[in-house]
């Protein structure tokens, strides 16, 4: 059985790169939800305009890893206490959010974002709101960090987080 979880934790590019080599992880989109254009492009992403966010849909098999277990990382992997910002990248595209699909999800986000205000001083403003749907991105924005690891924004800004993601949760590696 697969279930899935769709997170938005600023750049597409940089959450798309923690979630792929989890174990129990089959696959991971990017893509855009949240918002009231249908089948947006990334260009109309950019305006800030369309009210969707970049997300990834995480394909995950719950026999190995858990609604629950996506979410600590989730958590711990983006700031969720900056409003419509991570890093460099700003506007309400780049927002914390978790897109619920069931109402067992709505419930584990809810106490994962209480857990998780124990690791961040300020407070988190991660939204939490039911999925609608979500719209694939761009095929060159699929895998992007990697096809791409010696881009810039991918050798300077990604790769670091990468790094320390991996080492802070090997045993969670394929």
């Amino acid at each position: 059985m697969t279930e899935i979880a769709t997170l938005g934790g600023g750049c597409f590019w940089c959450v798309e790169a923690f979630f792929q080599d989890l174990k129990g992880v089959l696959r991971v989109e990017s893509g855009y939800s949240g918002g009231k254009e249908e089948n947006p492009t990334y260009k109309e992403i950019c305006s800030g305009l369309t009210g969707h966010a970049e997300v990834i849909q995480v394909h995950y098999d719950p026999s190995i890893i858990d609604y629950a277990d996506i979410l600590e990382i989730f958590f711990t992997v983006h700031d969720p206490t900056t409003l419509n910002r991570q890093g460099n990248d700003t506007g309400p595209q780049y927002r914390s959010v978790i897109y619920f699909h069931t109402t067992e999800q709505e419930m584990i986000a809810n106490a994962a974002k209480v857990a998780a205000q124990d690791i961040w001083d300020d407070p988190i403003v991660t939204e939490i709101t039911a999925f609608d749907r979500f719209y694939v991105a761009e095929q060159y924005h699929q895998n992007y960090f990697k096809d791409n690891p010696f881009q810039p924004y991918c050798s300077i800004v990604i790769s670091p987080k990468v790094r320390k993601f991996r080492q802070k949760f090997a045993d969670r590696m394929k």
